[in-house]
């Protein structure tokens, strides 16, 4: 993937999950209504919104407050996950963990040999404890890598990546075995392999978030190599570094080739940073000196398979099965046929109040996807699509939502993802009245203090919203697309949740705009301030 390709702002999120499409905008007259006051109609009015459609819905308890356009469906981006991640949360509970056992097949004799295999059974658990912190709260980043190459940067959380499989691996000796004389096996059946956006199948085991953390730090003389690191650190894939320092104000011509590797599972597997970096070079964004990139991992299992053997031996078990080699799947037993008297260790995942956390604060889009695969598996189904049509079901019969209101395509609002604002607010006046609210409440992203909404500080210009940071608790979406001539079109920007008003109010909101025409990420940010500042005004005036 070129430099230019990681860069376009087409694929900017602003930390909000954007969604990439090229469909046909949903043109619909502006419906007037005098209930939206003064001072944000003035922001309704900005020639920035030129031709666009706002849509408003705000209610405080069961009292319409503001509605404008609530009975349109609008792009909302990933406000779609609002949907999926109250769902499971609701199905399964906060406390709920998805906890991945490793057994064995064969015997283990007196030397500690396992004449057999060792299977990891993968449960969907999203971190695989390389995301927990010391006090056991999940770490995120508001500049989090999954976003590392669309935005143009990152910062790293500190836990190790490869935390949770060295657990299994120390288990797996406490457990008496030394040796491995069979294979190892990531049984990955849990749910059907889905397609994500184009790049791989998405399974129920993860490394890192499936991704390879590259760390390069600019600077140096020109023609030397350029500072770097990268993390996991596994014979699965190695990543080479040749780009070289180059002369101040020179081009930015950084490039990884083989940024999604298909070689993953087989020997001497890599991936090539190339290019020049120009010694003057400032990393966007974050304001660190490190600039961070990604390469995918897109053969999960097959990399999950290496690195747990290498932890293996780090913990003193010896495999003689090939370290580097294709997950060896025709080994598995029949699905559901362990016996609990052949399980050797089990790593415990973090609480799914905890990883509701990292989707919504980041909007981690495969971890949304596979949220609603689990919500499906909870409810003996098995696909992407048995997922969508089990979720339709349940949003009409437990939470009055029918189909009528929405188009969804996945579980984390991708391109043409849409919702009527009426639809946004009774899910969130539903989960409001249920009982995992508390900890959907304390996932959203919070106005001015973290997550997507982290960095939205314009509304503090003005001393009578300051107050408003940390009142403000809702999830963002953005849609964009280039036009082709030189512009962008914000399809859709999104932002519904929670307003604790200055009064003592609590109201649901929803606010979306679609079809807005932008030259650059500066204008993407534009109106993603204004979102913010309207919600401000809900604070200061209700």
């Amino acid at each position: 993937m070129s430099k230019s390709a990681r860069y376009t702002a087409a694929a900017l999120a602003v930390c909000a999950g954007i969604a990439i499409g090229a469909i046909a905008t949903r043109g619909v007259a502006q419906t007037p209504s005098t209930s939206v006051p003064a001072s944000i109609q003035t922001i309704f009015d900005k020639p920035l919104y030129k031709g666009a459609t706002w849509g408003f819905r705000v209610l405080d308890g069961s009292k319409v407050v503001i509605d404008l356009n609530s009975d349109r469906q609008l792009y909302i981006g990933s406000v779609r996950k609002v949907f999926t991640i109250g769902q499971l949360l609701n199905a399964i509970g906060p406390d709920h963990t998805y906890d991945t056992p490793v057994y064995r097949t064969g015997s283990v004799d007196r030397s500690g040999v396992l004449h057999g295999n060792l299977i990891v059974v993968a449960s969907g658990d999203l971190t695989m404890g390389g995301r927990k912190n010391p006090d056991g709260s999940i770490a995120v980043s508001n500049w989090d890598h999954n976003e590392a190459d669309s935005l143009g940067n990152a910062i790293l959380t500190k836990p190790n990546p490869l935390a949770g499989y060295a657990q299994l691996a120390q288990a797996v000796r406490a457990a008496g075995i030394k040796r491995v004389a069979g294979n190892v096996v990531i049984d990955d059946r849990l749910f059907a392999p889905y397609e994500f956006r184009g790049e791989f199948k998405v399974r129920p085991i993860f490394v890192n978030d499936d991704v390879v953390d590259v760390s390069i730090k600019p600077g140096g003389q020109p023609g030397a190599l350029v500072s770097s690191s990268y993390r996991p650190v596994s014979a699965a894939l190695e990543v080479v570094s040749r780009l070289r320092v180059s002369y101040p104000n020179s081009k930015d011509t950084l490039d990884i080739q083989s940024a999604r590797p298909q070689c993953i599972g087989t020997p001497g597997c890599s991936s090539t940073i190339v290019g020049n970096l120009p010694s003057n070079f400032t990393p966007p964004l974050t304001g660190t000196p490190t600039l961070v990139q990604t390469v995918r991992i897109v053969q999960p299992s097959n990399y999950a398979r290496t690195v747990f053997i290498e932890q293996l031996r780090s913990a003193g078990v010896t495999v003689t099965a090939p370290v580097v080699q294709q997950n060896m799947t025709a080994l598995l037993p029949a699905a559901g046929s362990y016996a609990a008297a052949n399980r050797v260790a089990t790593l415990t995942g973090m609480r799914y109040g905890q990883d509701a956390k990292l989707i919504l604060k980041i909007s981690y889009n495969i971890g949304a996807d596979t949220s609603l695969i689990l919500l499906g598996v909870k409810n003996g189904v098995h696909s992407m699509d048995s997922a969508l049509a089990y979720a339709r079901k349940d949003l009409a019969t437990r939470w009055g939502i029918p189909a009528n209101q929405y188009h969804f395509i996945d579980g984390s609002g991708y391109a043409d993802t849409t919702a009527t604002n009426g639809a946004v607010t009774k899910m969130l006046t539903g989960l409001a009245k249920s009982p995992a609210y508390q900890a959907f409440y304390d996932a959203l992203p919070i106005l001015g203090v973290d997550g997507s909404l982290g960095f939205v500080k314009d509304f503090e210009k003005d001393p009578t919203l300051a107050g408003a940071a940390g009142n403000v608790r809702a999830k963002t979406g953005t849609y964009v697309e280039p036009t082709g001539s030189g512009l962008m079109e914000v399809k859709g920007q999104a932002y519904g949740g929670y307003v604790t008003t200055k009064s003592g109010h609590h109201l649901t909101f929803e606010l979306t705009v679609n079809g807005v025409k932008v030259k650059d990420i500066l204008g993407i940010t534009s109106v993603f301030q204004d979102e913010g500042t309207i919600a401000a005004i809900l604070w200061r005036d209700y």
